[in-house]
């Protein structure tokens, strides 16, 4: 049995890593996100290992409704937790960016 995560950097990087399994799994979405990032598919699984690709991955995801939409389906996430998730990573790395709604 897995241990649970609780580290919210942790389960914020692994919900980037199943946002990049998303993008990767239809190859016109995946054409489109390796123009935009430059990053070539033979060096994908290394750059996946860099925190700051894999908030490149959520930003992706979160651009569109519908897109972010399928993969929190697809996930079984609610698409506040997608950009939960980008927050964390944002923050954790020092990302400027990044803008919070206050309420």
């Amino acid at each position: 049995m897995k241990k649970p995560v609780h580290n919210p950097r942790e389960v914020a990087e692994i919900v980037a890593i199943q946002a990049l399994s998303f993008v990767a799994s239809e190859p016109e979405r995946l054409g489109l996100f390796l123009a935009e990032t430059g990053v070539g598919p033979e060096t994908l699984r290394n750059a996946a290992s860099d925190p700051n690709f894999l908030l490149s991955v959520l930003d992706f995801v979160l651009r569109g409704d519908d897109t972010v939409k399928t993969f929190a389906t697809a996930a079984e996430l609610h698409p506040t937790n997608v950009a939960a998730a980008r927050q964390v990573l944002g923050d954790a790395l020092g990302d400027p960016t990044w803008e919070r709604d206050v309420p």
